[in-house]
This record gives C-alpha cells, sequence and structure tokens, in this order.
C-alpha cells in the first residue's frame, strides 16, 4: 500500500520535510541555550543584589602600565557583581553619552574615570542626566562631582560592544557607546577592562542624576520561541505523515456520493438509423 514512497516524487518530498524539521529543531536548540543564557544572567542579577560590595582588585583583572590602554575584560560571569573603590573623580576627562533612555525619556549617561591610588582608573557611570530645555539632544548642565576623596559602590558593567567615535566639545568628550578600550585611548592612564553602574556614592551622589536601572532579559520570550520551533517541525513531520495516509487510501471517485462511484455508468443508446 504504502510502496509508492519509494517514487522519487515522495522520496523528494520526505527529504524536503526531514531537512525543514532539522531546521526547525536546530532553531528550537539555539533558542533554548539563549534561554538558558538570558535567565543565568537574570539569577546573577538577583543573586548580587543584595551582598556586600567586593573590592574592584577582587572582580577585575588589574590592567596594565601603559596609558591610554584598558585592562582585559573580565569573565562574563563577572557583569552586575557589586564592586567597591575608593578615588578622587577626574573630571578633565569627562564622557557624555548621548541617546541613553531611562523610563522612556532619552537623555544622557555622565562617565567619568575614578582615579585609584595606584595610578589606575575605572569608569564609573555616575548616571542618567535629562537634555537641556528644548531638544532631546541639547547638552545638560552637569554637576560638579565631588572633589577629594570619593567611595563608590556599584555594579560592573562590562564594556558595550560597537565602538562609536568620540567627539572633544567644551572641554568635555562625547560618543554613543560606553565602550571601555575606545575610551581608554582618550585618557592619561591606564584603565579596567570593565565600568561600574553606580549604586552609592560617598559623600552623596546629586540628586539630579537618575540611577541607571538594571535590566532583566527576557528569557521568556525564548522559551516562547523554542516552544514554537520545535511545533513547527512536529507539524511539518505530521503533515508528511497524513499525506501519505491520504495518498495511500484515495480510490478513483472518491470524491463523488457513494451512491454514484458504486453505480455503472450505462452505455449509450445505439442509432437505428446506423443498422
Amino acid at each position: 500500500m504504502y510502496r509508492f514512497l519509494l517514487t522519487p516524487r515522495w522520496l523528494g518530498i520526505l527529504a524536503l520535510t526531514l531537512a525543514a524539521a532539522a531546521t526547525m529543531v536546530l532553531l528550537g536548540n539555539w533558542q533554548l541555550s539563549r534561554y538558558h543564557e538570558r535567565s543565568s544572567i537574570n539569577h546573577r542579577i538577583d543573586s548580587t543584589a543584595g551582598q556586600p560590595p567586593a573590592t574592584l582588585g577582587e572582580v577585575l583583572p588589574a590592567p596594565g602600565a601603559s596609558a591610554g590602554t584598558a585592562g582585559q575584560a573580565p569573565p562574563a560571569a563577572a557583569a552586575w557583581t557589586r564592586v567597591t573603590a575608593t578615588g578622587r573623580y577626574d573630571e578633565t576627562h569627562l564622557f557624555l553619552i548621548r541617546n541613553r533612555t531611562v523610563d522612556g525619556r532619552v537623555g544622557f549617561e555622565v562617565v567619568i574615570p575614578l582615579v585609584l591610588a595606584d595610578g589606575t582608573a575605572v569608569l564609573v557611570d555616575r548616571g542618567w542626566i535629562p537634555p537641556a530645555e528644548g531638544s532631546a539632544t541639547a547638552r545638560p548642565k552637569i554637576p560638579p562631582a565631588p572633589t577629594g576623596q570619593v567611595t563608590v559602590v556599584g555594579r560592573v558593567h562590562l564594556s558595550e560592544s560597537r565602538p562609536d567615535q568620540i567627539v572633544r566639545n567644551d572641554g568635555r568628550y562625547e560618543t554613543r557607546r560606553i565602550t571601555v578600550p575606545r575610551l581608554a585611548t582618550a585618557l592619561p592612564y591606564p584603565v579596567y577592562g570593565a565600568y561600574v553602574l553606580l549604586d552609592e556614592q560617598t559623600p552623596a551622589a546629586d540628586p539630579a542624576f537618575s540611577a541607571v536601572p538594571v535590566a532583566h532579559e527576557n528569557d521568556w520570550q525564548n522559551a516562547g520561541y523554542v516552544v514554537q520551533w520545535w511545533l513547527f517541525a512536529a507539524m511539518a513531520l505530521g503533515a508528511f505523515v497524513w499525506a501519505a495516509r491520504r495518498e495511500a487510501h484515495g480510490v478513483p471517485g472518491q470524491d463523488l456520493p457513494d451512491d454514484l462511484a458504486a453505480e455503472p455508468v450505462p452505455a449509450a443508446p445505439s442509432d437505428p438509423a446506423r443498422r
């Protein structure tokens, strides 16, 4: 009954079905790996929130001795770890990061080097600040950084990808990405390979700044894609089985009513004139 499956036509259909189903399973597996990756990030964010801060050197590799260079990037597991560091802010090398959104508003993040006692520095994101009145791109008035010794507590943020051009404007640097190796080239000292999102500061941070929120990853979206791709794979295989069974059990005239399909067709009457 199913010998027709060995014909070239059906073998081709089977090959295409298996290829499509295998591709969908692989896409589902990739989304599953993304789900586990994002779930791990969310767990790390939640688990480090209440932990006491570690010292900077316990989490980030020490930078080298060359000025204008960034140290080795920390492993992904170091992201969002709470750290503390003490030094002095270098406001002469302040970075204004454009087009940053917090609570639906476009503004700026202010990044400043914290120079440590050993002459190295770590970049600190002081927070988000709205633009000046009139335009979302109008440069804001930035509160001065505290002078003297400053102690910061914050979360490690890995360097952003896709570095952007740095522009010097009115004594400040402007860019759109916090790419540590790129920002380090404008600094006269070596810096750590990641930056710190400020949570707390002594002396206290200026209230004009809003803390940059730590956003959780949308891992449930990836979980939904896993189910979707695997369901599509099952549907493709099911469609092939359904088509094969339909072909195997089909009979001529199957679209006609049973009484008409079974009734023989009468012969045409003969013409007496032709006898």
